[in-house]
């Protein structure tokens, strides 16, 4: 069972930066794949970015790319959002998912961090 913590969320204002982070235990960190998701209130939860377990490739969803740059510490169990040039509609919950190399989903959830962007 791997436990995800993200931090780093807060408000920021339109085109500033936060970093998200997320720590992973209880599993082998490098065995799973790591994905950024986030909901926003009165959507769906929508994907933000992944990286493979060696850190390449990276994936992006289209509105994020160019902005945010997802990265990865094996050493520390630990994946990062980098998120620049915030924008209003980026506010949101953020969360981190773990997907062992052998399943074909992400298999654990972290709680969310909220990520408010004021215009």
């Amino acid at each position: 069972q791997v436990q995800l913590v993200e931090s780093g969320g807060g408000l920021v204002q339109a085109g500033g930066s936060l970093r998200l982070s997320c720590a992973a235990s209880g599993g082998t960190f490098s065995n799973y794949r790591m994905g950024w998701f986030r909901q926003a209130p009165g959507t769906e939860r929508e994907f933000v970015a992944a990286i493979s377990w060696s850190g390449v490739p990276t994936y992006y969803a289209s509105s994020v790319k160019g902005r945010f740059t997802v990265s990865r510490d094996n050493a520390k169990s630990t994946v990062y959002l980098q998120m620049n040039s915030l924008k209003p509609e980026d506010t949101a919950v953020y969360y981190c998912a773990a997907q062992h190399y052998s399943s074909h989903e992400y298999d654990f959830w972290g709680q969310g961090t909220q990520v408010t962007v004021s215009s």
